[in-house]
């Protein structure tokens, strides 16, 4: 929900209600009465009520596109699996149906609300790529990307697991752990990726330099080239960071999703070894905030509402408990263990 909208509301009905008072008074600005003050709230909680219908329409709405999207993708990588190449129409049919429904969802404030959409338990394989194409293309509106960047990101981030189509299934859905050979097969879908999309016309170099390098990382302990830092491609750090959140944030076949904020604390203790720490530290905030006002757990057992959080240390937060007031900056043998209905 927008605080501008609601200000609005409130202030035009101030204003309206003064204007009255004015009139029949010939005073300007008259103090308000209880009852108007009462008035002033009741139109409020329409406002709130109506915006709240407003977002959970908007919500379902994007809901159903976003399924429309993964078939389009399941259909398209299978055509691929079959064909052994991409045609580039496949390129323009992303561009042109899929793109735009994830650069919608991506503009939902509500990143919890996809939380919850991108947790599935079936068609990983190819609802994966919907996914991370949001989460990526959430994170590059953050970071400030131009609009020709954000549109490769999209792109990138949706074919960056296109390698998988030359992966047999027993490997990609085998529900449990795959051998050390079947691994290094499944380590070779970014080598596929890569072939796949490098002689494509019409699409910049980072497309396929992304489906190479996603599983890069910052150390050098990555796949497949063991690169670091700066021989990273910014879309591919971008990427790898979308990649891992989906991953541990969704129902697989041998896993299942993780806890929305053990997801966070996993990722944050990785932000000065696997991932690039500005942009990781970027989305960590951007995940936290949206825990302001949320009941939690700590691991002593006590329960309090998160209040604010630290933008340099953003697992340390400030929480509200019916008797005190807690700073886990201070209290550092505490942390939360679990969000209150998750």
């Amino acid at each position: 929900m927008e605080y501008g909208i609601i200000g609005k509301k409130i202030e035009k009905s101030v204003e309206v209600m003064k204007n009255r008072r004015g009139k029949l008074n010939n005073k300007a600005n008259p103090p308000l009465t209880i009852p108007e003050i009462d008035s002033i709230m009741e139109e409020l909680k329409k406002g709130e009520f109506s915006l709240a219908v407003d977002q959970v329409q908007s919500n379902v709405k994007i809901h159903e596109r976003i399924n429309e999207a993964s078939l389009q993708v399941k259909n398209i990588f299978q055509d691929i699996r079959q064909e052994g190449k991409i045609q580039p129409e496949k390129i323009k049919l992303i561009k042109a149906e899929v793109a735009p429904v994830i650069a919608e969802a991506a503009k939902n404030r509500d990143i919890y609300y996809l939380f919850e959409e991108m947790q599935v338990d079936n068609q990983y394989t190819y609802r994966h790529n919907i996914g991370v194409g949001i989460i990526a293309t959430y994170l590059g509106m953050m970071l400030g990307l131009s609009k020709e960047n954000l549109s490769a990101l999209t792109l990138a981030a949706t074919l960056h697991d296109v390698g998988k189509t030359r992966i047999s299934d027993s490997i990609l859905e085998k529900p449990g752990k795959l051998t050390a050979a079947e691994f290094e097969e499944m380590k070779r879908h970014t080598n596929y990726g890569y072939e796949l999309l490098k002689n494509i016309p019409g699409i910049p170099p980072s497309i396929a330099l992304t489906a190479l390098q996603h599983h890069e990382r910052e150390d050098g302990q990555g796949y497949p080239l063991g690169l670091k830092g700066n021989d990273i491609h910014h879309h591919s750090k971008i990427v790898a960071i979308a990649d891992v959140f989906h991953a541990m944030s969704s129902d697989r076949v041998y896993h299942q999703a993780m806890p929305f904020y053990k997801v966070i604390e996993q990722m944050n203790s990785d932000m000065f070894s696997k991932f690039n720490p500005e942009i990781l530290l970027e989305f960590v905030n951007r995940l936290m905030s949206i825990l302001v006002g949320k009941e939690v757990m700590l691991t002593n057992g006590r329960i309090g509402t998160i209040i604010l959080i630290n933008p340099y240390d953003p697992l340390k937060v400030l929480l509200k408990t019916s008797t005190e007031i807690i700073d886990l900056r201070m209290e550092k043998q505490w942390q939360i263990e679990r969000i209150i209905g998750e």
